[in-house]
């Protein structure tokens, strides 16, 4: 397969890789609904700690099975990557929940979207150059998505704890992709870091879950039905094992910033499951969550965020050299163009 064609391809998986991602938000409130029956009064972060323990314990459970054969081959960069991307993941997570809990999820989801400002800003200091416009444009168009997307009232937006727990996840969440994105971990097998990354998230929460345990008990019955248990397979089996694979196999082959826009998609494709998932498990847990209608919000936010994405992955003019000239590119240049193997 050409350069080309696998950085096209790796796009495709990419933007999959959002829409596995976007069906958490509804498969995580049906969940949580579910689980207010089983568990009435139960502590928020009890069950959200919980769950990622369970969600991401699982998956790690799954790739240590599928990768039995190559575990004697497992290297000492694929534990260093998996360790920092598990690090950065659940920390990122339990602050952005925590942060949940101070704040509308609709601010929450805006803020998130920081770190499509941080990754070119980190590129410039690092490479010692001022991003492109096609960069600042494509950015602008989508924080404006974001901020459509999650009907932010510009007018009662405040910096509180929620806020400011937000802003750090997303900073750590740039600090994940970043680390993702090291030239020397790319000749690491996707499963093998994979499973460490996935086992760390799950020991992160650990300690959370089991600080805020009411009784023991709970940890069964969060799950003793059979709709919370599908919840739960949906999230460990699309979620994690497919969201989070296609982006730790096909990230290396597009630039940080570019991914970082790219995962942007995501609250367009949460918006686009919510205008009928909720009836459909709601029909199947009987639960009470209603669906989401089209407005011109998610037109007009997705719209947006796609535009942006088209701009930064739009070919850009070749640079006339002069004859004389023999040397390759600028390193800068190298980089920011790079295809990795």
């Amino acid at each position: 397969m050409s350069d080309e064609r696998k950085r096209s391809h790796a796009l495709q998986m990419l933007v999959l890789a959002t829409a596995f991602w976007g069906l958490s938000f509804p498969a995580t409130k049906a969940l949580e609904l579910a689980q207010q029956k089983l568990l009435p009064g139960g502590s928020s972060w009890f069950v959200a700690s919980l769950c990622i323990v369970y969600r991401f314990g699982i998956a790690a459970l799954i790739l240590l099975l599928l990768s039995a054969r190559t575990l004697a081959r497992f290297s000492r960069l694929e534990l260093e990557q998996g360790l920092g991307l598990g690090v950065f993941a659940g920390v990122g997570i339990l602050l952005q929940v925590d942060g949940m809990t101070y704040t509308a999820a609709s601010t929450s989801a805006f803020l998130t979207q920081c770190y499509c400002l941080l990754i070119p800003l980190w590129v410039a200091w690092r490479e010692r150059r001022r991003p492109s416009a096609k960069v600042f444009v494509s950015c602008a168009m989508v924080i404006l998505g974001a901020a459509v997307l999650a009907k932010v009232d510009w007018r009662n937006l405040r910096i509180g704890r929620g806020e400011w727990e937000t802003i750090v996840a997303s900073v750590i969440f740039t600090g994940q992709i970043l680390w993702l994105d090291r030239p020397k971990y790319a000749a690491n097998q996707v499963r093998h870091f994979s499973f460490v990354m996935f086992a760390v998230m799950a020991l992160v929460c650990f300690p959370v879950a089991l600080l805020t345990t009411q009784r023991p008990a709970d940890w069964l019955r969060a799950y003793g039905s059979v709709p919370t248990l599908g919840f739960l397979v949906i999230l460990v089996v699309f979620c994690s094992l497919g969201g989070y694979m296609l982006m730790n196999r096909w990230q290396r082959h597009v630039t940080a910033t570019q991914a970082g826009l790219i995962y942007c998609i995501e609250p367009v494709f949460a918006s686009l499951c919510a205008l009928f998932l909720p009836a459909w498990f709601s029909s199947w847990a009987l639960l009470d969550y209603a669906n989401e209608t089209l407005t011109g919000q998610l037109l007009l936010g997705g719209g947006l965020i796609t535009t942006a994405n088209l701009l930064i992955h739009s070919p850009a003019a070749p640079l006339k050299r002069p004859q004389t000239e023999t040397a390759g590119p600028p390193a800068a240049d190298r980089e920011a163009n790079r295809i990795v193997g």
